[in-house]
C-alpha cells in the first residue's frame, strides 16, 4: 500500500499537483543571501582596480564603499520580498486548493 502512495505522491509532484517550491524557495533564498555579499565584494574589488588604473583613486574609495553598502542593503531587501512574494503565492494557492476540496 505505502508503493502506491509512494507513486501517487511522486505523480502529483510530477504532475504539479503538489508543489515542492516553499522548502526549495527558503533554500535558494538563504543560498542567495549569503552569496550576495561576496558578489559584491568581487564586483567592487574589479570597480576599484579599475577606477584606480584610470587614477582617479583619490575621494573615490569612500564612494564606492558607500555604494556598494547601499547596494548590498537594497540587494537582500529586494531578494527577501521577492522570496516572500512567491512563498505567499504558493502557500495562497494550497490554501485555496484546501477550500476547493
Amino acid at each position: 500500500m505505502s508503493e502506491i502512495n509512494v507513486g501517487r505522491s511522486v505523480m502529483d509532484v510530477l504532475g504539479f499537483e503538489t508543489f515542492i517550491s516553499v522548502p526549495i524557495l527558503i533554500f535558494v533564498y538563504y543560498t542567495g543571501a549569503l552569496l550576495i555579499p561576496f558578489i559584491l565584494l568581487y564586483y567592487r574589488r574589479s570597480l576599484e582596480r579599475r577606477v584606480s588604473l584610470e587614477g582617479r583613486w583619490q575621494g573615490a574609495k569612500m564612494k564606492i564603499l558607500a555604494l556598494f553598502i547601499v547596494c548590498f542593503l537594497l540587494g537582500q531587501i529586494m531578494w527577501r520580498m521577492m522570496f516572500e512574494v512567491m512563498i505567499g503565492y504558493f502557500q495562497m494557492h494550497e490554501y485555496l486548493r484546501g477550500l476547493a476540496h
